[in-house]
């Protein structure tokens, strides 16, 4: 159905109303049409109104010149914490003057440059400013437009990590990066002390990969999440995933090796890890490639949750309750009663590590700054253990 969006005239009426307003501290015109124009006001607003601490303006057709004028007023903010420029093809060249307002900028939090067209210029920028800026907790420079095979991003990205000790969140969907790339960010781990967040989703990452990863895993103690998906680690990766998980680190709490063409050997090795792990609460397994035995170890969804007390909730096939439920007597006997409100293994669509997610609306389960909010909460309750059979 048609629907009215808004314009880059409207957001000049949004902005004369906002700028003497004390009460509005965000604001969010995500999805419309503002392009340069809106980008103007929008810069002349966070020059003016001084409440303002979360802007999002996702995919509104923004081009470098829109990019050039936001960042510049940055310089002088000092309220902003929270910027979204997800979709707006900034390039290059605005990219470079978003990297430059970061030399300046003190109050900046969290910047949201995902499929911005960024180039590895701007890229390396980035890298090389935020080994000296203290402020930025979580950055997403998801799809830049690299060319080469060299893998230059992740060599300047993990050495910026070496040197910054207060970035908490870092996404690096679709760099082309392949083991010679994580190899660089694993050696970089070893030294920093503040990264919870990891995204290296929708890269080329094979087994090979998952000995570096494994190996920072076993002294690493502050990364909580990690994304993988859409990857290639296969059963093998996933077997040195699970010892490390089972009997080094303590610290992951969530764990996405979504799409990765696992089979059953590997999905097995890591529930099982889960079973001397009880910090590691969530697991997203779906599109691999479950087999029998997979199946006797994860399978229909129950839902616990609150109303006047325990009740069972959504089950996804109650066809199979009760073979379920002999399955899961003989296979995980007393370990499930123990620990059924800490498992989670999620088979929603969608790759992102949604229950740790965090934004202005929905809150989070790790501090705010753990991840840019970029993805909505999936369904799930609060205490709940996944399962799977085989569908027939």
């Amino acid at each position: 159905m048609p629907v009215e969006r808004i314009t880059g005239e409207d957001l000049w009426i949004l902005s004369r109303i906002l700028k003497k307003n004390p009460y509005i501290n965000g604001l969010d015109v995500r999805y419309n049409l503002m392009s340069d124009v809106g980008a103007y006001y929008a810069a002349r607003l966070l020059q003016k109104q001084h409440k303002l601490i979360y802007l999002n303006l996702m995919f509104n057709d923004i081009g470098p010149e829109g990019g050039e004028l936001i960042a510049k007023a940055l310089h002088k903010n000092t309220t902003l914490k929270y910027l979204r420029m997800t979709g707006n093809k900034i390039e290059n060249k605005g990219g470079m003057f978003f990297a430059a307002m970061l030399q300046i900028n003190s109050s900046l939090e969290k910047l949201d440059l995902g499929d911005c067209d960024l180039g590895m210029q701007s890229v390396i920028a980035f890298a090389t400013v935020l080994t000296q800026n203290q402020t930025i907790k979580g950055i997403n420079l998801n799809r830049p437009i690299l060319y080469g095979e060299q893998e230059e991003s992740t060599v300047h990205l993990g050495h910026m990590l070496k040197e910054n000790h207060c970035l908490v969140a870092l996404h690096m969907c679709k760099h082309n990066m392949k083991n010679c790339g994580i190899k660089q960010l694993c050696d970089a781990l070893y030294l920093n002390r503040s990264l919870r967040y990891l995204d290296v989703s929708c890269n080329k990452i094979t087994r090979d990969g998952m000995v570096c990863l494994a190996d920072v895993l076993k002294s690493n103690t502050t990364l909580e999440v990690i994304d993988l998906s859409f990857n290639r680690i296969e059963d093998v990766g996933a077997k040195y995933l699970s010892e490390t998980l089972a009997s080094h680190n303590r610290s992951l709490k969530a764990l996405s090796v979504v799409n990765n063409n696992i089979k059953g050997e590997g999905l097995v090795a890591l529930s099982q890890s889960m079973k001397t792990n009880h910090i590691l609460s969530n697991v997203y397994i779906w599109g691999n490639k479950f087999d029998e035995a997979t199946c006797v170890v994860c399978f229909v969804l129950f839902s616990f949750f609150f109303t006047e007390g325990f009740f069972w909730g959504l089950l996804y096939n109650i066809r199979h309750l009760q073979v379920a439920l002999e399955m899961i007597v003989t296979y995980w006997g007393t370990w499930v009663a123990q620990w059924v409100k800490r498992l989670t293994l999620d088979f929603s669509s969608g790759h992102d590590l949604s229950l740790l997610s965090w934004s202005p609306v929905s809150g989070s389960a790790l501090p705010e700054w753990s991840l840019l909010g970029i993805l909505s909460l999936p369904l799930s309750f609060p205490c709940s253990l996944a399962w799977s059979l085989s569908q027939k």
